[in-house]
């Protein structure tokens, strides 16, 4: 087990891009990555004409000689649609590809240990493993995205505490794309969602490193296409050098 903290942490992720150049996990990359571009191809059209379904509507509610001000206002409203096509992106393509992704994180696991973990796996039972833990996964963190959401709209009205906002929100981001990333190899392994957690937790700061670095690659429209298949490689190392059971 290696040292727990951030800095550490953030090495795991750079790791998995090292991992996704390997010639053996080529043609088990590719299949998230063709998902990703497809995925990309259709939020970032949809966006495209949201903003310029926004402008027009903001054209219409201002006079001729305040044209300009609908441009403005528009690009505060893309900006902040931005944000939520990165973190969008991330949960629509977890969900689509989480059957790739398990399957990513396995041949990791394979080469970074040099051997096969026998499994018996057929293609449809990985199917609906991998993706009823997606549901699993979302609906934990929807359920306490929403208990941290009011909690932080009423610090918001505190003075001084309300400077903690964004500071509390990135830990727990980071929290979540972390936990999201590493469990593909923890349930190849058998762990359950929740015993992965309690692991998780005792590596917090290792944890956080590696959140904290893909949480914001994540948001860049292009690069979030190679960074989420990197982030399973990055997890199934964090995961082996922290987590599992060194006995097993």
């Amino acid at each position: 087990m290696k040292t727990n903290n951030i800095a550490n942490g953030i090495s795991y992720f750079m790791s998995g891009f090292s991992l996704l150049l390997s010639k053996k996990l080529r043609w088990f990359v590719l299949i998230p990555i063709l998902v990703n571009t497809l995925l990309f191809i259709l939020l970032t059209s949809y966006l495209f004409h949201s903003f310029t379904s926004i402008n027009e509507w903001f054209g219409g509610l201002l006079p001729s000689w305040l044209g300009f001000l609908a441009w403005v206002l528009g690009a505060v409203v893309i900006v902040f649609a931005l944000l939520v096509y990165g973190y969008s992106f991330s949960l629509i393509s977890n969900l689509i590809a989480a059957p790739f992704y398990g399957k990513l994180a396995e041949q990791a696991e394979t080469q970074i240990l040099g051997y096969v973990n026998p499994t018996s796996e057929t293609l449809f039972s990985i199917i609906i493993r991998t993706i009823s833990r997606e549901i699993h996964k979302i609906w934990y963190f929807l359920s306490r995205a929403v208990m941290l959401g009011l909690g932080l709209f009423v610090m918001s009205w505190v003075p001084l505490f309300n400077l903690l906002v964004p500071l509390l929100l990135f830990i727990w981001s980071s929290w979540v794309v972390a936990v999201q990333y590493v469990d593909y190899a923890a349930d190849n392994n058998g762990v359950s969602f929740h015993n992965l957690r309690q692991r998780m937790w005792q590596q917090k700061y290792n944890t956080l490193g590696f959140g904290m670095l893909l949480l914001l690659c994540i948001g860049i429209p292009l690069v979030n296409i190679i960074v989420l298949p990197a982030a399973v490689c990055g997890g199934s190392l964090f995961w082996l050098d922290n987590l599992r059971d060194k006995q097993a």
